[in-house]
């Protein structure tokens, strides 16, 4: 007996993040960002001065995707890359003072879209989502 598209969780993974993403596009555009700068944003607003590596790894993407990320960033005015003053073959990643004041609309936006995700959930449902999204993930890296 052959399964239907829907019924296997590859598929419902997939329109859960492309829901996700249309939500997150919508709410970030309004503030000139695209979905995932805010991940770089909220690195650096906990550690600034971070590298293009440390960022890479810290939210989980390939460096040439946070390279092409903080080109867009640095083109809008939010971060800029310095040289370390240790090591000129390090560049090290700084907010701007736009890209400081960003923080509380962008963590309001963030907040916002985890409420509409989680809406309807009990907090033991929420903590079994969590639970089974990171066995899926750690079962996917293996």
């Amino acid at each position: 007996m052959s399964k239907h598209l829907q019924d296997y969780v590859g598929f419902r993974i997939i329109q859960f993040i492309k829901a996700h993403r249309k939500l997150a596009e919508a709410a970030f555009s309004e503030v000139g960002l695209y979905p995932g700068q805010e991940m770089i944003l909220f690195e650096l607003w906990e550690e600034e001065g971070l590298t293009q590596s440390q960022l890479a790894e810290n939210v989980c993407v390939e460096p040439p995707t946070v390279t092409k990320t903080l080109q867009r960033l640095e083109r809008a005015g939010i971060v800029e890359r310095r040289q370390d003053v240790e090591d000129a073959r390090v560049s090290r990643v700084y907010l701007t003072p736009e890209g400081a004041a960003l923080r509380d609309q962008v963590q309001q936006m963030w907040d916002d879209l985890e409420a509409m995700t989680i809406k309807g959930l009990t907090d033991a449902e929420k903590a079994l989502l969590l639970r089974l999204i990171e066995q899926i993930t750690k079962n996917l890296a293996e």
